[in-house]
């Protein structure tokens, strides 16, 4: 068994889903592992990782929506608002949706369905520089 660390940086600039497969595939392949699993880890409290279509720049906008609906900005329910109005609803935003995804590599590929793609769900408006630690494991 063998494995492979990297960190990839993603500049953001508001809330939006910022598309890191073409990186993470990348990664994988220059790897040389076949059979295994990949891990991204996002290293941020109010930043998410997500799997979600990538045909339809529709569906990314809609969940955007969705999200802003839920936990709307400046919501008087939250205390900390140390960074801004935006401030504690990344951090509901992150908590509802995922810092780590795990995909199966098989042949040497990512086990992605047809439509699906990889994203950093950047939750803040101001712009920010995320770190995505990638690791793969296996044969």
């Amino acid at each position: 068994m063998r494995q492979e660390l990297k960190e990839i940086s993603v500049a953001t600039d508001g809330q939006r889903l910022f598309e890191i497969t073409d990186s993470v595939r990348a990664f994988t392949k220059s790897s040389g592992i076949t059979t295994g699993l990949l891990t991204a880890y996002c290293r941020h409290t109010s930043a998410s990782l997500v799997i979600q279509e990538n045909a339809d720049t529709d569906v990314q906008r809609d969940l955007i929506a969705f999200f802003r609906r839920l936990v709307p900005d400046g919501d008087p329910l939250f205390v900390h608002t140390m960074e801004g109005a935006d401030d504690m609803p990344a951090h509901v935003k992150t908590a509802l949706t995922q810092t780590s995804l795990s995909i199966p590599i098989v042949d040497g590929r990512l086990a992605l369905g047809t439509w699906q793609g990889i994203f950093l769900f950047e939750h803040r408006q101001q712009p920010h520089i995320r770190k995505i630690v990638l690791h793969v494991f296996g044969a």
